[in-house]
């Protein structure tokens, strides 16, 4: 078996993790042309997936081959450093996929093996790496959420009827999917309409649950959020563990937000752009400095549109179902006045296109954004 073979297998189980901030990492350690051990980061503050490999292996560790999808840690945090714990196990080889951009690691992982006479192999499948870890690749190149549209639409593009009604565009595979990618995310935001049509609690719903929830945005210009809407009721019963961010302009009334004044929810005032709404350049900054690393924008026509013209997209991921809703009036994946010629549609890349159940997922990027993952 090939290097990429073994890479392979470590980054399908870096998938498997729901770690933000984190990056997401796998790791397979391979003896004779056998697996000892395998693992993944499940999610942050959890041992590492070096950890879970070599606690697989046990003394078979010794002699092998650690397959890891990022550079191994080298400083501690919440969890040992993951270097350490490679030489300790007496690996005689660590192939490594990509350095970690983390200013903490940044090569240090790395040479710490080679200083320790563990021979070390950089680069194999960097580019699916790097891909994988797109948001916490960005984040580290940018100080920025990578930025993802999300929508479920019909052939013709209705993401609702002409009533509104949306239950459901997609079928139960691709829903999951929806789910799945909430978990994964740093944040999940949408837009009053969304909120006061659909009453979401935007959580990631799976089974079994995932071990965090990320954080819930609404972006709310005029605090026209109920208080007792489904998201701000998760909030004040679990505000530890499901905190609600509303996100309102400076000129908001205040007595709507004594309203929301709840624990678990909070009420965030930015500047207006120039179209009258929410600063969506100051909110990706706010979260930036936060520590997000990837907002999921899961809330409708409007505010795909919004972030589209504001240039603040990375992705798109369009659910495109089998159907044929119609309709003039009704809602689209990203409304807006639109561009006056197809010249000027906002070109994409990268598109690939896979199969969920009868429904059809296009992921594609936004060509100007992805300077940091070419």
């Amino acid at each position: 078996m090939t290097d990429e073979f073994w890479m392979r297998r470590a980054l399908k189980l870096a998938g498997k993790g729901f770690t933000a901030p984190n990056p997401m990492v796998g790791c397979v350690l391979v003896r004779n042309g056998q697996v000892v051990g395998e693992g993944y980061h499940r999610y942050a503050g959890q041992p590492h997936a070096e950890a879970e490999a070599m606690l697989a292996a046990g003394e078979r560790a010794a002699g092998a081959t650690a397959y890891v999808t990022l550079e191994p840690c080298s400083h501690w945090g919440r969890t040992p450093p993951c270097a350490d714990a490679l030489i300790a196990a007496r690996v005689a080889r660590v192939v490594s996929a990509v350095d970690d951009p983390n200013p903490r690691v940044a090569g240090s992982g790395l040479r710490k093996l080679r200083e320790a006479g563990i021979e070390v192999t950089t680069g194999v499948l960097e580019r699916e790496a790097r891909v994988r870890n797109e948001a916490f690749f960005f984040f580290h190149a940018t100080r920025r959420p990578f930025i993802t549209l999300k929508a479920a639409a019909t052939l013709d593009g209705k993401i609702a009827t002409r009533t509104g009604d949306s239950k459901w565009v997609t079928g139960d595979a691709a829903r999951k999917y929806g789910h799945r990618l909430r978990a994964q995310s740093g944040a999940v935001l949408i837009g009053i309409g969304t909120a006061l049509a659909d009453d979401p609690q935007l959580t990631a719903r799976l089974r079994p649950m995932p071990p965090r929830q990320p954080l819930r945005i609404i972006l709310d210009s005029h605090l026209r959020t109920l208080p007792g809407s489904s998201a701000v009721r998760l909030a004040r019963e679990l505000p530890d563990e499901l905190p609600l961010m509303i996100v309102c302009a400076e000129s908001a009334d205040p007595r709507r937000e004594k309203g929301l004044e709840f624990p678990g929810v909070e009420i965030i005032r930015l500047p207006r752009s120039k179209t009258g709404h929410v600063d969506l350049k100051a909110l990706v900054e706010l979260l930036g400095k936060r520590g997000i690393i990837s907002v999921l924008v899961d809330g409708g026509g409007s505010v795909n549109a919004a972030f589209v013209s504001a240039g603040l997209a990375q992705k798109a991921l369009f659910f495109i179902a089998p159907k044929i809703a119609g309709g003039k009036d009704a809602p689209t994946a990203v409304d807006g006045e639109g561009v006056a010629l197809m010249s000027d549609a906002v070109p994409m890349e990268r598109v690939a296109t896979r199969k969920l159940g009868a429904d059809l997922l296009i992921e594609s990027y936004f060509s100007a954004q992805n300077s940091t993952l070419r």
